[in-house]
């Protein structure tokens, strides 16, 4: 018995934010404040982003902004935004809310209890007795680790469908009350966005397999939130590229060999882009030709590093240049932790 993806929906919110109109708030907001932002301001033009979108308008970030504020600003914009990739993936599979069994959430960007397919639910026409499994803290392997969740949930309840949402707003992050170079990465690199995908063992569409997780020991500190009284405060270690370069390829090899199968079965990987220098980094950890993920790098020019939904916007972008075969999803998130899913596309 096989799972299959019968929808994939992709969707951003309505505030375009250009990577020079960044560059100019950022160096508004912070310049005065921080006379180094000029030493690494050439990262807004060496980044790989030209577009993001953002669930708030530009001048929200004009003053400084508490916990309590930014929280509910991703509330609203996280329920909008989870409301309409979930009625994009439906559509496409050509299902309606009432037909969905199981509903799996993924957001680290925010808090919200009750969690966001709740707050989804009218608006959306689930079923009362729908089954809701909401999921925080997996950081941009979300989308990975979340649809390989929703595959296992769709297996066990044969005939079942299942629907799964990343939504993130990691743009609201944006603080001004310091300037570690993680936070500027983020203001760089950090856009908004939502993914949904509809699974079920019957019907027809690419075919997901079993996914797999690894966890590295002793590596909290690479990457994460720190949470204090104004917000979420980015931790991005300087040494990811240079820990992929050195550990990926075990991890996909332990991953394949869990699927049972091999790097020459792999006709695409599709890659969570975190940035520029992860994706290189990840070409040549597995020796693909260079090239190889330059899906990867046109979804991170055109919508930025928007965590978990990120790899799926990459896989709406292969699915749609007709590319077939046996793929291997992964990502990076914190833990720090690889998320595989293998992805047969007939």
């Amino acid at each position: 018995m096989t799972v299959s993806l019968l929808g994939l929906g992709c969707v951003t919110p309505p505030h375009v934010l250009p990577q020079t109109l960044a560059e100019e708030t950022a160096r508004s907001l912070l310049g005065p404040r921080y006379p180094e932002f000029e030493r690494i301001a050439p990262s807004f033009q060496t980044a790989g982003v030209r577009t993001r979108y953002c669930a708030v308008p530009i001048d929200w970030f004009s003053d400084d902004k508490r916990w309590s504020d930014r929280n509910a600003a991703y509330l609203e914009g996280a329920t909008a935004l989870f409301t309409r990739a979930a009625q994009a993936a439906l559509d496409k599979a050509g299902l309606t809310a009432d037909q969905i069994d199981t509903v799996v959430t993924v957001s680290t960007t925010g808090i919200a209890t009750p969690s966001l397919e709740a707050r989804a639910h009218a608006a959306l026409g689930f079923r009362p007795d729908i089954q809701r499994v909401p999921v925080f803290g997996l950081g941009c392997a979300g989308g990975v680790s979340g649809l390989a969740l929703a595959q296992q949930l769709a297996l066990a309840a044969p005939g079942s469908n299942v629907l799964m949402v990343a939504v993130e707003t990691c743009s609201l992050s944006f603080r001004t009350d310091r300037m570690q170079k993680a936070d500027i990465i983020a203001t760089v690199l950090f856009g908004d966005g939502a993914a949904a995908a509809v699974l079920s063992t019957e019907g027809e569409g690419p075919q997901l397999g079993t996914g797999r997780q690894v966890l590295w020991p002793n590596t909290l500190q690479i990457m994460g939130w720190d949470v204090d009284d104004t917000g979420l405060g980015v931790v991005f270690d300087r040494s990811i590229p240079s820990f992929v370069t050195e550990h990926f390829a075990q991890a996909a090899t332990q991953a394949l060999d869990a699927a049972g199968l091999t790097a020459t079965q792999i006709d695409r990987f599709v890659c969570h882009p975190g940035g520029a220098k992860v994706v290189t980094a990840i070409e040549g950890a597995l020796d693909l030709p260079k090239g190889s993920l330059d899906a990867e790098r046109d979804t991170l020019r055109d919508y930025g590093n928007m965590s978990a939904p990120t790899v799926l916007f990459v896989l709406e972008r292969v699915l749609a240049s007709g590319a077939t075969g046996q793929m291997m999803l992964a990502a990076l998130g914190p833990g720090f932790t690889a998320s595989f899913l293998p992805v047969r596309v007939p």
